[in-house]
């Protein structure tokens, strides 16, 4: 096995595959950044292309935008405080505060290298754990994936600034508008008013678009005398982009590891996501935290923990695609068609008898996880640009390409419609200081709250005992208990 490992290695020597791993990297940056265009996007429209593609080649090149496009959607998020992807929503939060107080170098280095650790860490599990943590996975039953889920969902209510009760409001309006739709267990619509646009639901994307992109400029077009306060007036250099260690060491190694492995898990199991696993991964780091004060304000763990868990995920969710043939998410999902395209079959034979044929897709990950602290050496001050252009011109181009990419996505001007109509309503709720990031989570949360909570029951003849009867459930039940004890009933009050 290691020397099939090494070999993966080698093969990223050449030097056509590593211009396939540097373009696939670039391309990932760029998608991901961008609201409404997502990593998922990239590897959907390189997917056609792949064909032609030396399975090497097309391997390396659709892990590099994956770890890159989820990396990338904090860079818009922390800059101008428009994520560019629902992962980047806790990095968003923490970055663009120290954006706005003079310290956005600080946040992109302290974003990259937690990133990127997380990255590599994850890298490491996919590629020396696999089959073991796979096993592990296939422990959860679908009453201890409803905890899991129930406890994200609350985890969200409890980590977020300012009142438990607006923020439980919000999670309560994602959860109702992921109802809408089809429902596929009885196959009919729900709360459609007998519109065939409302039948396909509210998808993600016109989601996220309309609670970040069209409600922040709606707030930003009110605001431009304090937008032109918020501009950093200090001259970027590359050098600045360097973390200060002494802050590194103030967040700590343990959150770094910490951080990754709950990355690493959530990402195993499918529909966890980069969204779950940096949620939990913030609310752990808080409810350990000696300064759980600074969480919504700027705060270097809060920001390290969540944006190292996102892209750990990145080698846990590859973990059940090539062990069980389980796509853990939308992007995992694109990379089981690149697989089969090339005649490979992702199950529990296919890191047996193929190892030497998937290393480079290990090593690429790997490799891809490196270049994003690179990149933000080499980029940050371009980064650091983008809050400084002027506002209207920004804005209006953001304007433009999430509405593009929103159909690009969708094939549909309803949900184009559907998103300018959540942004201003997300605008409404914003004006009224209540916090969007719940209801987003709802949204993402709310089909698999659903559907384990009816499969569970339906396998059980309702039952409702067979929610707390596994040990793993009981295991999650009391983690969210102690998250609630920790984070609210015992946490720190602050003036």
């Amino acid at each position: 096995m290691l020397a099939d490992l090494l070999g993966g290695f080698a093969a990223l020597a050449n030097p056509e595959t590593f211009l396939y791993l540097v373009g696939g990297f670039l391309m990932g940056l760029v998608f991901g950044a961008i609201p409404g265009l997502t990593a998922t996007l990239a590897i959907a429209l390189l997917l056609p292309f792949t064909f032609a593609m030396e399975l090497t080649n097309a391997l390396v090149m659709v892990m590099a935008i994956f770890m890159s496009g989820i990396y990338a959607g904090s860079v818009t998020g922390i800059t101008v405080n428009i994520p560019g992807a629902a992962s980047g929503a806790i990095t968003t939060m923490e970055g663009y505060a120290l954006m706005k107080r003079g310290h956005g170098a600080k946040a992109l280095s302290l974003d990259a290298l937690a990133s990127s650790i997380g990255g590599v860490l994850g890298a490491a599990v996919l590629m020396f754990v696999a089959v073991p943590m796979s096993q592990f996975a296939l422990m959860f039953r679908t009453p201890d994936k409803f905890a899991l889920v129930f406890m994200a969902v609350v985890t969200v209510v409890i980590v977020a600034k300012g009142s438990i009760w607006k923020s439980l409001v919000t999670v309560t309006l994602g959860l109702m508008i992921s109802t809408v739709g089809f429902d596929n267990m009885v196959a009919q619509g729900r709360f459609d008013f007998g519109s065939a646009n409302l039948i396909e639901g509210v998808q993600l994307l016109p989601a996220v678009i309309g609670l970040f992109a069209i409600c922040e400029l709606l707030l930003q077009g009110g605001a431009k005398a304090r937008a032109a306060a918020d501009r950093p007036a200090f001259k970027v250099r590359h050098r600045d982009f360097w973390p200060d260690w002494k802050d590194v060491r103030d967040i700590g190694f343990w959150t770094y590891v910490k951080s990754s492995v709950i990355g690493v898990l959530i990402g195993m199991l499918p529909g966890g996501g980069a969204s779950m696993a940096s949620f939990v991964a913030y609310a752990e780091a808080k409810r350990v935290s000696k300064k759980p004060e600074e969480y919504g304000n700027g705060s270097h763990e809060g920001l390290a923990a969540a944006e190292t868990a996102n892209n750990a995920m990145c080698g846990g969710a590859v973990v059940p695609l090539l062990t069980l043939g389980i796509p853990g998410d939308s992007v995992t999902a694109i990379i089981f068609g690149v697989l089969l395209i090339h005649g490979l079959v992702p199950g529990p034979g296919l890191l047996t008898n193929e190892m030497a044929t998937i290393a480079p897709m290990f090593a690429a990950l790997m490799v891809a996880a490196v270049f994003v602290f690179l990149s933000v050496l080499i980029f940050g001050p371009y980064y650091i640009w983008l809050s400084r252009m002027n506002r209207g011109v920004l804005y209006a181009f953001i304007g433009m390409i999430a509405m593009v990419g929103t159909y690009a996505s969708t094939y549909s001007v309803f949900q184009m419609w559907m998103a300018l109509a959540i942004g201003i309503f997300a605008w409404l709720l914003r004006l009224m200081a209540y916090p969007l990031v719940p209801m987003l989570m709802g949204i993402i949360l709310g089909p698999y709250l659903e559907l384990y909570m009816r499969r569970t029951l339906i396998t059980a003849n309702g039952d409702a005992m067979a929610f707390v009867t596994n040990p793993i459930s009981i295991g999650l039940y009391a983690m969210t208990a102690l998250f609630i004890y920790f984070l609210r009933i015992k946490a720190p009050k602050v003036a």
